[in-house]
């Protein structure tokens, strides 16, 4: 593999090569011994690319071992941000490994009354302390609670395409997804009310709402979230509200909190799902919490919840909530000028791909049906399947959407995830993360260009 070269890289400034070469681990050593220039305003610097190559990063490292990547230009898949950390974690992080014992650990108060704390401030959200869990990530916050509600054989809804993450906790706790499809007009989605309540059954206990949506990037409004949460309410179907991505909103747009709804009913059958993992950049820490404001349904959870959570993750989540709210802030507001960035360049330069400015998260939505139709990615996946080719990723099928992946991978030297895994309504999509550096951004879009024009 070919090192990358920081240097040239900040040198180019005009972003003339196509193609980025993948960090070694003497080039990422380098890299992170380079001080950083600071935004315009002297305070942080998102747009010199941070090197992860060589550090086991699912999002840049996986991609080059599955596909046998020569060298990539840009991982654009898993939901993490390619920045470093907000300087106050690092510096909590490394104050508490000067202490050289790592027994077990009692979490102060300072922990949860930071969460709460934050939570109120940004969001005049009311958090009972008697009624906030811990949890070693939200997945095993979701786990736990579909365990306690939702018996084996039966029914969770989805309001598809979602997180495809969901699937597997739906899997690990024998269950099966009932997927609503939502409308698509113009590229933005919308929920259809009549279609999500005939889909409840006599065994349909619960419904995943993603708030933020991922992958469409939907703030759903009040008025959204209030009609949800009735016909739940009246079908006896406990709304679980993943609300990781609600750090991350678009200009104008506006992320509305589940547990702030004015029905207090609706309220009193929900819990909500959080952490500092989406926002500050923490997915590795393993550490996420969970509320609500019914006490019978957080004893039920409880008994199935074990949070066995590192010192290092507790550290880490609480420096975020006490110091980096700035450090969001500036993020949030870089991610936004990402998202108008590719925009304005798929418009200009990539005819084939289709996409709408998301309300919120760090993920873009791309249609890709005419790419598909271009590199004839059905008759592809016809071939694969007639010759038995395996598959990248055991255990998953092979489609049309497969192939695009596939293409951009090969031709492009950019991996994104194929919109298959999210449900119905992922068919002829990708989603790509921009949670990176503009130049970084500017480079996968260019490669992903001239691939296009050769095709």
């Amino acid at each position: 593999m070919q090192g990358f070269n920081r240097r040239a890289f900040l040198r180019g400034a005009q972003m003339t090569a196509l193609v980025g070469a993948v960090g070694s681990r003497a080039s990422l050593a380098a890299a992170a011994a380079v001080e950083a220039t600071g935004t315009p305003d002297g305070k942080y610097d998102f747009d010199t690319p941070y090197n992860r190559v060589g550090t086991d990063c699912t999002k840049w490292d996986s991609p080059v071992r599955l596909f046998k990547m020569d060298h990539i230009v840009a991982g654009m898949g898993i939901a993490d941000m390619d920045f470093k950390c907000a300087p106050v974690i690092t510096k909590a992080l490394q104050e508490r490994i000067q202490h050289e014992n790592w027994g077990y650990l009692d979490m102060p108060p300072a922990f949860h009354e930071g969460i709460i704390a934050w939570n109120k401030r940004r969001y005049g959200i009311e958090i009972n302390p008697e009624l906030l869990g811990i949890t070693t990530g939200v997945h095993p916050g979701i786990i736990a609670t579909l365990k306690t509600f939702s018996p084996p054989g039966s029914k969770v809804l989805l309001l598809t395409p979602t997180y495809n993450g969901f699937f597997g906790d739906l899997t690990y706790c024998n269950l099966k997804p009932e997927e609503s499809p939502m409308k698509l007009v113009d590229g933005r989605y919308s929920i259809d009310f009549e279609d999500f309540e005939r889909r409840i059954s006599h065994d349909t206990n619960t419904f995943i709402l993603c708030n933020p949506q991922n992958p469409t990037g939907n703030c759903w409004s009040r008025q959204d979230l209030t009609t949800l949460g009735e016909i739940c309410l009246k079908r006896r179907v406990i709304v679980l509200a993943d609300e990781i991505h609600c750090d991350f909103v678009s200009k104008g747009q506006k992320y509305t909190p589940f547990s702030t709804l004015e029905n207090r009913d609706v309220v009193n059958n929900s819990i909500t799902f959080k952490a500092a993992s989406k926002s500050f950049g923490l997915a590795a820490m393993k550490c996420a919490w969970y509320f609500t404001t019914n006490a019978d349904y957080f004893a039920r959870i409880k008994a199935n919840n074990r949070a066995d959570l590192s010192t290092l993750g507790m550290i880490a989540s609480k420096a975020a909530y006490a110091g980096g709210e700035e450090w969001l802030d500036q993020v949030v507001t870089y991610i936004d000028g990402n998202h108008d960035f590719v925009d304005s360049y798929v418009r200009a330069n990539i005819p084939l791909l289709k996409c709408v400015k998301p309300q919120g998260t760090y993920l873009s939505w791309l249609d890709v049906s005419a790419v598909a139709d271009k590199i004839g990615a059905k008759e592809m996946a016809a071939e694969a399947i007639k010759n038995k080719m395996p598959t990248t990723r055991p255990g998953r099928a092979i489609t049309a959407e497969t192939m695009v992946e596939r293409w951009f991978v090969e031709k492009a030297n950019v991996a994104l995830n194929s919109g298959a895994t999210y449900g119905m309504g992922g068919a002829n999509h990708m989603r790509m993360n921009i949670g990176t550096s503009r130049k970084t951004l500017e480079l996968a879009l260019k490669s992903m260009a001239a691939a296009l024009n050769k095709a």
